[in-house]
Order: C-alpha cells, then structure tokens, then sequence
C-alpha cells in the first residue's frame, strides 16, 4: 500500500498535554447535556444532527484553505469513512440510545473498559497473550466494576448497559484507525475531524428520521444540539485528533481516563444525579487498573490502546 503523507505541524508535548486537558474537561460534560437533550428529541436524531452540523461548521475551513483540498487515495477514503461509522453511527449512535436507560455518569463510566475490552480481542483473535502487568490491571478494573455497580440496577439499565456495550465494539475500531492515520500523517488535523463527522452524522440522520420523525425542537432544544456540535464536536474533536500527533495512546488515556470523575461532579451539579461512596471507589480502581493495561501494551499495538472520543 503506498504511503500518502500530508504537510502538518506536531505540537510540543507540552501543548499537546494542555490539548488532551481541554478535551478531557469538555468530553466530561457531553453525557450531562446528552441526558439534557434527550428531553427534546430521540438519541439517533440528537447524534446525527450534533455530528452533521458539526460538519457543516468546519466545511468553510476546509473551503478557504485550499491546500487542504487535494485528491485523497480511494484506500485513504476508506479508512476515513470507517472512522466516521465506527466512532459516530455504531458508537456514539449507541451511547446516546444507551443513555435513555443510564445516568451520565454511568455512560462515561463504562467507557473506560474500551482498552480491556482491546485486550480481550486481542487475546482471542490475534493470538496476543497479555503480559503480568495486563493481567493484573485487568484484575483491578473488574473489582472497580463490580464495586460500582454492587448498590444494584434501577429499571432499564441493563437494557442500556447492552445498548452501550455494543457501541463501544465502534470505539474500539475507531481508535485503532484513528491513531493509525493521525501518528502516519496521512491526512491533515481538518480533514481528519470533518470528513468523518459528514460519514457518521449523515448516516446516523438517515436513520433516525424514519425511526424518529422529523424532530420538532425547542430553542432549549437546539441549544443544547449546538453547543453539542460547535464545543463538544467541532472544537474538541480538532483539538484532540491535533494532540495525537504528540501524546501516546497511553498519555491521552490517562487523561480521558479522568473523565467518569468529571461527569460525576457536573452531573451532581446539573442534573441532580448522585453517587455513593461505594460508586467513586469503584470509578477510582478502574481507573488505577486500566492504566497498568495500556502501560502493559507492546510497542507495535500502543495505538490500539486509544480511548474513544466522544
């Protein structure tokens, strides 16, 4: 396969630590205003128009900037249209289906086994045995599941604990495409953002009207589908394909990691919602154990220890 390189900065690590902060803090508050919006549309419906519009915002960038524009490889088209339907209509599709039934913090929570549940196909389909300190982080996590979820299940959260578990089979293709083609430079930050939102979001909205309707949505509504597309979409997503020019698949994961905590306290403050002691203990020991998971990874499968946007 023939390698196609695009011109690009790489930022300093320490802009690049300052990037992955922004994004972790923003991301944090995407299931709080998810949880919002569902009040006003169905979850396909708020998906595809919070991806798509984010799309739509970055196309006058990649219009006035016409270097940008240049004829991309049919193989490269590919991989950036898998991008779109892995990260955008299977994963976060799923996601906001899932949070009809989940809190947001349990939403944010349970993404945090993307990298155990890497190491688990790995196990399985590419022969990869784990090392000790895998298997001991493994370990780890599942007592920090166990302990969040020992207080019970209220109605329907299993139903969108499934839901969930689905998408995230999305994000674990996405961050390892995503990664491949972000560390080979083979597209500029711009492209890589917008050209799958277009992939993901538009699909996503074709199948949410026939499911859905066409919405009929308030100013709140739209709002919060904005702020969605424009902050949490367009901004965040640019940030964070830039900072994995610099960062690891391990350093960007200890700092996404951090993002079940962030949702907590947003959704204690917006939302109402509450957690027991038991519940941040155990957000804390997943934590502690995925990060020995992705520590464990060797070399030539960092990038698949990515941790998926959202």
């Amino acid at each position: 396969m023939r390698q196609w390189h695009a011109t690009v900065e790489q930022p300093s690590r320490f802009v690049a630590v300052a990037e992955g902060l922004v994004v972790n803090l923003i991301w944090s508050s995407t299931f709080v205003f998810v949880k919002m919006g569902l009040d006003y549309m169905g979850p396909l419906t708020m998906a595809g128009l919070r991806y798509f519009l984010a799309f739509l915002l970055l196309l006058p960038l990649m219009v006035g900037r016409r270097n940008l524009i240049r004829p991309l490889p049919s193989w490269l088209w590919v991989r950036l249209l898998l991008i779109g339907l892995s990260a955008y209509t299977l994963g976060n599709g799923a996601l906001y289906w899932g949070l009809k039934y989940l809190p947001a913090t349990t939403g944010s929570f349970l993404l945090n086994f993307v990298p155990l549940f890497i190491l688990f196909v790995g196990i399985l389909w590419l022969r990869e045995i784990p090392t000790q300190w895998q298997i001991v982080g493994t370990a780890i996590s599942l007592v920090g599941g166990w302990l969040f979820f020992s207080p019970g299940f209220s109605a329907g959260e299993p139903l969108g604990i499934g839901i969930v578990a689905i998408g995230l089979v999305g994000f674990v293709i996405f961050g390892i495409l995503g990664r491949e083609v972000a560390r080979a430079r083979q597209v500029d930050t711009l492209s890589l953002t917008a050209i799958p939102l277009a992939f993901g979001g538009g699909l996503l909205l074709l199948i949410a009207f026939p499911i859905e309707g066409l919405p009929q949505v308030s100013m709140t509504g739209w709002s919060i589908v904005l702020w969605l597309a424009v902050v949490n979409t367009a901004l965040a997503y640019m940030v964070y394909n830039h900072s994995l020019r610099m960062l690891t698949a391990l350093e960007m994961n200890v700092l996404l990691n951090l993002s079940p905590l962030g949702t907590a306290v947003l959704a204690w403050l917006l939302l109402g919602e509450r957690l027991s002691s038991i519940q941040i203990v155990g957000i804390l020991t997943v934590i502690g154990g995925v990060i020995p998971v992705q520590w464990g990874a060797r070399p030539e499968a960092a990038g698949e220890g990515e941790k998926k946007p959202i």
